[in-house]
């Protein structure tokens, strides 16, 4: 079940809104909890087991590390995460790992297994590694009680793409939290937000970026592959960020408080900046899970550079079992090095225009990452940085890209930040007011509308 879905809009957020904002207090965790496992086995009947026996694994291993000492904590700590990687590994891995070796021994030594990937396995499989880890470095406490943990991995609105939510920043919202009529109309206010991005920007250029993926490479133009990247830029943050969105929004409607996700990202002045805004909760984690235990940048200059090439590496593994999404992390992780050893210095000097380096060097990287493999992604981008090569193709522009579709693209542009311009009087004017319920009920509407009327409504994350 996805948000931007009939089903879900007219059915089952209506109801499951109505029924907890009706019933005792007491009651509204189990049925969050039974509503989060309903929304999950929709799309996924069985591997939702799954997703229970990881729930039990976790909340055990926090029982019993808040309950030993010395090593016998250590050792629940290895165990659940081992357990959580290895279901993931499992899943996620197998047949990727199974290629490379089969690959470099010349013969298959492994089975290749095609197993069906859990929806959303990254994200909540991260939750449940940071709750153990947080228990055992006493950060929170681990809750006796499995319902508690359950709904904390399981929660519908931030389960399937994030954001990635840390138990300490939501435990005490899970125990006691309040709901009223202002919090539920900003919760529903900043959902129609998500939804309009999703449904009325996103999915109109995705369905020009994938014609255009679609054709053989070799009727790819240079003009032809630069609207594709730059059409695909736009469409995965107005579908990612809709959907975190939609996520803080329907959290607003149920009580809960999830942190941000995304800070107009395309507004960075840098690498390093750019991975502050955006995915902010995947960076967060990494960093304190991965960069920091390793030393982070207390062990000198190499051991840094070190360790931020081990983080993006491994942020590129999350993102996708393949040569691309490795590619594409190690991509960033080389700009980001690169500006620790002094660019970031000269950035600073540039003034717009390390706004324009920056959107540059992203756009690029996510030619690779939408690429269906490393070497298309190349061949896309040597049409991008070589034109003249490619001057003779001829691809009709309107037969991928229509009156619509500029018109999205062009709203993409303004709203990707250029509405932080405007003066905080006039945002301020705009919250609240009645021209923005207006507005809102005609995205609403908009959305339905096109939602009812077509059936390409893909979610570009759930894929992770």
């Amino acid at each position: 079940m996805v948000f931007s879905s009939a089903i879900f809009l007219l059915l089952f957020l209506p109801v499951v809104f109505l029924l907890n904002w009706f019933i005792k207090r007491e009651y509204s965790n189990i049925l969050l909890l039974t509503a989060s496992l309903v929304f999950y086995a929709w799309g996924e009947p069985v591997l939702v087991l799954l997703m229970m026996v990881s729930i039990v694994i976790n909340w055990a291993s926090g029982y019993f590390i808040s309950r030993s000492e010395g090593n016998v904590r250590a050792f629940f700590l290895a165990a659940g995460v081992i357990c959580d990687l290895g279901i993931l590994g499992y899943y996620k891995y197998a047949g990727f790992f199974a290629r490379i070796v089969n690959g470099l021994c010349g013969r298959k030594l492994l089975p290749e297994l095609e197993i069906p990937l859990p929806i959303g396995i990254s994200f909540f499989t991260f939750q449940a590694i940071s709750y153990i880890v947080d228990v055992y470095r006493g950060d929170t406490e681990a809750s006796p009680r499995l319902t508690n943990v359950a709904l904390y991995i399981s929660f519908f609105p931030q389960l399937i793409a994030g954001p990635i939510v840390k138990y300490r920043d939501i435990n005490k919202q899970i125990e006691n939290r309040t709901m009223n009529p202002k919090k539920v109309a900003a919760g529903f206010t900043r959902f129609i937000y998500g939804l309009g991005k999703k449904v009325l920007i996103s999915n109109v250029l995705g369905m020009c970026v994938d014609t255009i993926y679609a054709y053989d490479i070799s009727a790819v133009s240079s003009t032809t592959a630069w609207i594709a990247s730059l059409t695909y830029t736009l469409q995965l943050y107005y579908d990612f960020s809709g959907y975190s969105d939609m996520a803080i929004g329907l959290g607003k409607m149920f009580g809960f408080k999830i942190l941000e996700n995304f800070n107009y990202p395309y507004l960075s002045r840098s690498i390093s900046e750019f991975w502050r805004r955006w995915h902010i909760s995947l960076g967060s984690w990494f960093r304190e899970y991965v960069y920091i235990p390793l030393g982070g940048n207390r062990r000198g200059k190499v051991r840094t550079y070190i360790n931020l090439a081990i983080v993006f590496f491994l942020t590129g593994l999350w993102h996708g079992a393949s040569f691309s999404f490795v590619t594409w992390g190690i991509y960033h992780g080389f700009f980001t090095i690169i500006e620790r050893l002094g660019f970031s210095k000269l950035l600073k000097k540039t003034g717009p225009l390390s706004i324009l380096y920056t959107d540059l060097i992203v756009n690029f990287g996510f030619v690779i990452f939408r690429a269906e493999d490393l070497m298309t992604g190349l061949r896309f981008l040597a049409r991008m940085v070589f034109p003249w090569r490619y001057a003779g193709i001829a691809t009709r522009t309107w037969e991928y890209m229509d009156s619509k579709t500029v018109c999205m693209f062009l709203a993409g542009v303004i709203g990707m930040g250029l509405l932080t311009l405007l003066p905080d009087r006039l945002r301020k004017m705009w919250r609240g007011s009645v021209p923005e319920a207006v507005y809102c009920s005609c995205v609403l509407i908009l959305c339905l509308a096109a939602i009812t009327a077509n059936t390409y409504n893909p979610f570009i994350y759930f894929q992770f």
